[in-house]
């Protein structure tokens, strides 16, 4: 079953150790489906872009945005960045449009207030209260990150891209 939307679709996707999140949007404040995808075992990789590409065939997006993890970008293992760019040269065989934004960029789109990931991740709920259960507790300094948290940083890099399309026009 395919999706039809009456807006631009934009697909942000975040990629991270344990697989990817996804949060696919109609307009700024409007998501209409998101995931957290935990990926386990041999081919991570390879099976986070099979579950990308399947995303890609249902909803049919016209934007994909991710983290910008070159050189000028976000620093992140081997393994994201080899699978960030299979994942642009999957949008580029389809046509799809690739849009990149570092953590820097995430940041200064969110302001002086959103210095940490669960900042960011509050000002998110604030404007789409549809993800208020989903956000984890604030994380101490001994634990790990919480899975959850890709959700709110894929809807961050999505927000990026809409409050930079807005500025260029």
């Amino acid at each position: 079953m395919k999706i039809a939307a009456r807006h631009s679709s934009v697909l942000a996707v975040y990629l991270s150790t344990r697989g990817f999140a996804f949060v696919l949007f109609e307009g700024p404040l409007s998501p209409f489906d998101w995931g957290v995808h935990d990926v386990r075992g041999a081919n991570k990789n390879v099976r986070c872009l099979a579950r990308i590409r399947h995303i890609c065939q249902r909803y049919e997006p016209e934007t994909l945005v991710t983290q910008n993890t070159g050189p000028d970008g976000t620093h992140r293992t081997l393994r994201i960045r080899r699978l960030n760019r299979a994942l642009h040269e999957v949008a580029d065989a389809k046509g799809l449009p690739v849009y990149a934004y570092s953590r820097i960029a995430v940041r200064q789109c969110f302001g002086a207030a959103a210095a940490t990931k669960h900042l960011i991740a509050e000002i998110i709920v604030k404007h789409i209260p549809s993800f208020e259960r989903y956000l984890p507790p604030k994380r101490k300094p001994w634990m790990s990150e919480h899975a959850r948290m890709a959700l709110f940083d894929a809807a961050a890099l999505g927000l990026t891209h809409f409050r930079s399309v807005e500025e260029e026009a």
